[in-house]
Formats: structure tokens, C-alpha cells, sequence
């Protein structure tokens, strides 16, 4: 009788082992370092794409593209927002284009270090519709000839300013703030308007134009992102800047100075002579070298350092006191040296007080504890009494060492 053995029978050797499952992270265990390594270099190739993508921004004041407390990205956003095509003006020919290519347009104009000459800014003014002049220079004033002209600084006595006109920009606006800001009035006192006047003057932080073509801002506060959120500054701001469907946004640079005044080089200029007064001075500087350059002999060594006896260091510090008349400086000295040489003599210790240092010598002299520390406190009052109570401090110091 045979028995089924298909189910009980071993394999046979020959055969193939079943396959093992691959492990998904036993590559990555294995090449760990490199994957880290590729890792790193992935992030830090996305972050550096990143920035080098993202606008750029910038710390110039008012500029559209600095987020900081005196940059004027926020209202150029916001005006952006509200349907006005802003155009930052990188240079004065950018500006000038950009007013030549609108039929409606503002410029504002910020030009703290007056790099514009008064032709620049006359062909400017002629291609605006209208124009926002923000703490002007007083050239930039004379060179428009818009009958506006500075008057002062807002005073510390008027932290904030009421509107005072009938302009409708700043009667929407409101309270603005008058810190730090200047005053510009009209030249005869009689055209244009002028709003936010201090108690008993006649110009204010804001002056326009009787036809409206010019307003001159007397303050950046009022504009910058710092201050925009401040009393009526964004409604002013927004009511100034946006009227038109095109701001020109000019902040002009050392780039946009004109040339023309200054035709002649420095070469030119200059007179004839200078071609030989640099080669002659040139000569002198070599004869001053060689004349003072020479040694006068050998050079001397002297051993260091110098010893001086402490009698001639002690009288020295003597004379200077005596000289500054430094009576409670000199007693100073002399009591904090006694008791220390007197705490070393009858073995104290460092951390010793003058109050144990007196009871110490007491009883080490036989003498009132009262006496001794009345000796080592007291304050002469002149220097004979000094000179005498250095001798008894002296005296003090020798009983205790023959006791």
C-alpha cells in the first residue's frame, strides 16, 4: 500500500529560495548621508529662487518699495488698489516719459537733498496736471515761482492742527499732526490756501495753489507708513495723491543732477601753472624724506623697566596732593595703609575690619579701645593736622611692632 507523501515531502535542494520583499527605505538607510546632503542643497536651492523672485525693497524715505516706519509703500498700495496706476519714477527722464504718456496726471515729488536744478523742474511742471511738492527746498520753491514760500516749523505748542480752510481735501481729513513739519504760506498773502495753521499764524502745514495745479506738503508724517494710520492722515493722503487716474511717484537721486552749469572740467578751470606745480611738489616731498629720513647715529637701548625708589614715588604722590590741596584723598591713603600693614602685623587676616583692627591693637598696646579708633577715624581738617596725624599714625605703627 503506497502512501500520498505530495503534501509532507520536503522540497527538494535544487529548488529556487522564495523571494524575499523589498524594503522601501532600505536604500535610503543605506545612502543616508547623500539623501540628507541632496535634502539640504533642495531647500536651500528653493529658498534662494524665492528671494531672488520676491520684490526687492529698499530704506529709502517715501520710497514705494520700503516697508519700513518712513516708506510710502502702504498708500501707494492702497491707491493702487482703488483703481490709480502708480509709476515709480527711477529716474527724471522716467518721470518726464511717464507725464508725457498721461492726460491726467499728479506728481508727487520728494526731493529732500534738491538734485532737480529749476529748468528740470519747470519741464516737470508743465507735464503734470497737478503737483504734490512734500517738504520743498527753498530753490525748488523759487524755481517753481508759484507764489509759495516757507515759513518756519510747526512749534512744539501745536502737537495737532485743525484743517482752518475751506479746502474739501483737508475738511474731509481732518485733525492731522503738525511734529516735526513746516509751515508754507503765500508770498502775498492774499492767493492760494492754506490749511492747518497754528494759533496765530498765517501759514500752515499745507499750501495750495488758487488754481489747484500745486500743493505743497509740509510734513512726511502724513504720508509715510508710520503716521498713515494716524488721526486724518490716510483720508488726506489718498484724497491728494489719488485725484488724478495717474501718480508719477519721483523721489529723484545724485543720478538726475544736471551738468549743464558746470561745462568746464577742473582741468580747464584750472591756471596754467598747477601743470608744474605737481611735479615740484612731487621733488620737495622726496628732498623733506631723504633730509629727515637719515639717522643721526646708532640707536641707544635702555634696560627695562626703570626702577624708582618708593621714597621718590611717595614724596611725588605727596607734592600732588598738596599741590591739589586733596586733604581727605591724602588721609584716605595713609589710613587704609596703616590698617592694613597693622592687620598684617598682628595677623587678622584680609577680611578684617578697621572696627577689629582697633580692638585688635587695644589689646595689643593696652590702650582704650575708644582712643585707637578715634586716632584711625579721624578727619584732619588742614594739612599741619594731616602732617601731625600721619606722625601718630606712624607712632601707632611702631608700639604695636615693639610691644
Amino acid at each position: 500500500m503506497t502512501a500520498d507523501r505530495g503534501a509532507g515531502t520536503p522540497a527538494v535542494s535544487g529548488d529556487a529560495p522564495p523571494p524575499v520583499p523589498a524594503r522601501p527605505l532600505g536604500w535610503a538607510r543605506r545612502h543616508r548621508g547623500p539623501v540628507v546632503a541632496a535634502a539640504v542643497f533642495a531647500v536651500a536651492l528653493v529658498v534662494t529662487v524665492v528671494t531672488a523672485l520676491a520684490p526687492k525693497g529698499d530704506s529709502v524715505p517715501l520710497s514705494v518699495r520700503n516697508a519700513g516706519p518712513d516708506g510710502g509703500r502702504a498708500v501707494s498700495e492702497i491707491l493702487g488698489r482703488h483703481g490709480v496706476n502708480v509709476d515709480s519714477a527711477e529716474s527724471f527722464g522716467a518721470a518726464l516719459a511717464a507725464l508725457q504718456s498721461s492726460t491726467d496726471s499728479t506728481l508727487l515729488l520728494y526731493d529732500r537733498n534738491g538734485f532737480l536744478d529749476g529748468r528740470q523742474l519747470e519741464r516737470l511742471a508743465m507735464e503734470a496736471t497737478r503737483v504734490v511738492l512734500v517738504t520743498p527746498r527753498l530753490d525748488t520753491l523759487a524755481a517753481l515761482d508759484a507764489g509759495i514760500s516757507q515759513a518756519g516749523v510747526v512749534p512744539e505748542s501745536s502737537p495737532t492742527l485743525e484743517p482752518g480752510c475751506w479746502n474739501d481735501d483737508a475738511r474731509t481729513a481732518g485733525t492731522v499732526s503738525g511734529e516735526s513739519g513746516f509751515l508754507y504760506g503765500s508770498e502775498d498773502g492774499s492767493d492760494g490756501t492754506v490749511c492747518y495753521r497754528p494759533p496765530g499764524s498765517g501759514a500752515g502745514l499745507l499750501a495750495i495753489t488758487e488754481d489747484g495745479a500745486l500743493a505743497v506738503l509740509g510734513s512726511t508724517t502724513l504720508i509715510s507708513n508710520a503716521g498713515l494710520d494716524e488721526r486724518g492722515h490716510s483720508a488726506l493722503a489718498l484724497r491728494m495723491l489719488g485725484a488724478s487716474t495717474d501718480l508719477v511717484w519721483y523721489l529723484p537721486g545724485l543720478g538726475d543732477v544736471s551738468g549743464a552749469g558746470s561745462s568746464q572740467s577742473l582741468n580747464e578751470l584750472a591756471p596754467d601753472w598747477v601743470a608744474f606745480l605737481g611735479p615740484w611738489l612731487v621733488l620737495v616731498a622726496a628732498l623733506a624724506m631723504v633730509w629727515r629720513g637719515r639717522r643721526f647715529g646708532p640707536l641707544v637701548f635702555e634696560p627695562l623697566p626703570v626702577v624708582v625708589k618708593a621714597a621718590e614715588t611717595a614724596e611725588g604722590r605727596a607734592r600732588l596732593y598738596h599741590d591739589s590741596h586733596a586733604v581727605d584723598r591724602a588721609r584716605d591713603n595713609l589710613r587704609a595703609g596703616t590698617l592694613v600693614r597693622l592687620a598684617k602685623e598682628l595677623r587678622l587676616g584680609p577680611d578684617a575690619s578697621a572696627d577689629d583692627v582697633a580692638r585688635a591693637v587695644a589689646r595689643s598696646v593696652d590702650r582704650p579701645e575708644g582712643g585707637i579708633q578715634a586716632l584711625l577715624n579721624e578727619r584732619p581738617g588742614n594739612d599741619a593736622r594731616l602732617v601731625r596725624w600721619s606722625q601718630e599714625l606712624d607712632e601707632l605703627e611702631n608700639e604695636v611692632r615693639t610691644r
